[in-house]
């Protein structure tokens, strides 16, 4: 009898594709950074070439940063992640430093501050902010819900997210400035947070963001146009529109890899924060409906990894970096999708962005040892 059950259960493993929540989100991982470095090419050869005489500029520093990005996932996953509670000031201090360095040293691109030369890349410290806060924001709620006090608004913790939130705004970068207070804020939310504060959070948040909106006229000009962005397609609706038709020309399957013509000087950005329109062009309908269950699928094993964690500190914490990556995917989407305003957010994996791709593989890392660690414990 013993030796039946034995071979039912080889057979039930081998049906799986994998054996743990941690296999599955590594896989989810090793698929989208194909499919991103594939994009990032096939996106950006064009403008490299024009720029800089070369078409795998773009591509040789995506490969430098994919190679780094797994070492921070190595060194992340490597490490158990409450050692990143008790580094939290040192992380922090390195973090504000950054974002005030930038601020007054940092080259100005488009208008913006928000890159540091760092050694043999370009560092944005916005990107290691949303990393940061949600570590703070975890620390404060965990601890908290173990000793069963009430979550507030007003801590110190929440005042030092704010000041991540305002030095980024600073340079500016509200899309990424959003993502910092705005995760902490679902995190919140989500951990039992009274509902007389979330309306109160609920109305700040929206007070905050009109009053962005309205500090800066181009601002106030992308939301007018969003919902009709052929208004004013020349001008500040050019982008969507240019999106929306290369999203459409790519039909069912895509004009092939490659092929895609909206990345020869039409679509703006189009390796980084549209990329995924170029991506749908030549990739079609099944291509992004592909790509759409994965960020899925990654979101369901990541909140299976926070439900098993062993500890509050691990529960949150990994629902916060499942809130980031698949979060950022969907205003993303919803972004070259021309269903919001451009806002500047990149898509995980499929979008150029070191910085970004970096903090991803670090924040998996993590994600990756909190399941862990969970089945250790189980």
């Amino acid at each position: 009898m013993a030796d039946v059950q034995k071979r039912e259960l080889g057979q039930a493993d081998k049906k799986k594709f994998w054996t743990n929540d941690m296999e599955a989100i590594i896989a989810i991982t090793v698929v989208l950074l194909i499919l991103g470095t594939i994009n990032v090419f096939s996106s950006s050869f064009i403008f490299a070439e024009a720029e800089f005489d070369t078409p795998y500029f773009f591509l040789k520093r995506h490969v430098a940063n994919v190679f780094i990005g797994l070492l921070a996932f190595g060194v992340c996953f490597h490490f158990d992640y409450h050692v990143w509670r008790r580094w939290i000031v040192i992380l922090l201090g390195f973090t504000l430093i950054a974002l005030v360095a930038v601020l007054i040293v940092g080259p100005v691109v488009n208008g913006a501050r928000r890159w540091l030369p760092l050694f043999v890349i370009q560092f944005q410290p916005a990107e290691l902010a949303k990393l940061v806060a949600i570590m703070i924001a975890a620390a404060y709620i965990s601890i908290n819900i173990k000793h069963r006090r009430r979550l507030r608004l007003l801590s110190v913790q929440a005042i030092i997210i704010v000041v991540l939130f305002a030095l980024t705004e600073l340079e500016p970068d509200m899309g990424t400035g959003c993502i910092i207070l705005g995760i902490p804020m679902l995190m919140l939310i989500v951990s039992g947070l009274e509902k007389s504060d979330v309306l109160k959070l609920i109305g700040a948040g929206l007070a905050g963001v009109a009053a962005l909106i309205i500090k800066e006229p181009y601002r106030l000009e992308r939301l007018k146009i969003a919902y009709d962005p052929w208004s004013d397609a020349q001008n500040y609706g050019y982008q969507t529109v240019q999106s929306l038709s290369a999203i459409g020309s790519g039909e069912l399957t895509g004009m092939g890899l490659g092929v895609g013509v909206s990345k020869y000087d039409y679509l703006p950005e189009a390796h980084t924060d549209f990329a995924f329109a170029i991506f749908c062009q030549e990739n079609g309908f099944l291509g992004a409906i592909f790509v759409f269950l994965l960020f899925a699928a990654f979101a369901v094993y990541a909140a299976r990894i926070a439900n098993k964690a062993k500890d509050e500190y691990g529960q949150v914490l990994a629902m916060g970096i499942m809130i980031l990556i698949v979060g950022q995917a969907i205003a993303n989407l919803f972004m070259v999708g021309g269903m919001i305003p451009v806002v500047g957010v990149p898509l995980p994996f499929i979008s150029y962005g070191g910085t970004s791709l970096i903090v991803t593989m670090a924040a998996i890392g993590i994600l990756v040892n909190v399941g862990r660690q969970g089945e250790k414990s189980s």
